[in-house]
């Protein structure tokens, strides 16, 4: 099989990258387009720390075909920081020690970013049930839906100073 040209917009970038048809998005972003923060922890979907937004949804980037995001806007964590300046998840994940390892940060904070986007005032529970598709062997979890409850907070406080 050949590769395929790409075009995408990657984190606000129009961008074409070569991409086999078997291959996932996941080992495109991270071998064509040289995008490593996405990890690659279980190959199967099943533990988030892969996730990218696709088209406006979230999805398990080891799980969909890089030719799949042809005409596409993905969205990786290495989109979500504003220059040198911390996106509030990033600050607050590192504030609350919401982590240890880092294969599974990417993955979190990208999800809690389409989550507080899409519902600004997400609850604890909210928060908790958004995030049931990513593991975590480390941390444990109170610290980071506590991340994400205050970054939330100040994400409404900031909007509301507009």
């Amino acid at each position: 099989m050949s590769k395929r040209i790409v075009s995408a917009t990657v984190n606000g970038e129009p961008m074409e990258f070569l991409a086999e048809p078997y291959e996932t998005l996941l080992e495109v972003l991270r071998n064509e387009v040289g995008l490593t923060g996405s990890k690659e922890g279980c190959g199967n979907g099943n533990c988030g720390a892969c996730n990218v937004v696709l088209n406006g949804s979230l999805v398990n980037s080891c799980c969909v075909l890089g030719v799949e995001a042809n005409g596409g806007t993905i969205e990786t964590i290495e989109g979500v920081a504003q220059g040198d300046h911390l996106h509030p998840l990033q600050q607050k994940f590192l504030e609350e020690a919401a982590l240890q390892c880092g294969i599974c940060t990417p993955g979190f904070i990208v999800a809690a970013k389409a989550l507080l986007e899409a519902e600004p005032n997400a609850d604890e529970d909210r928060i908790r049930h958004w995030l049931a598709g990513n593991l975590c062997r480390c941390t444990g979890y109170d610290k980071i839906v506590r991340a994400v409850l205050d970054a939330a907070d100040e994400m409404r406080q900031t909007a509301g100073a507009r």
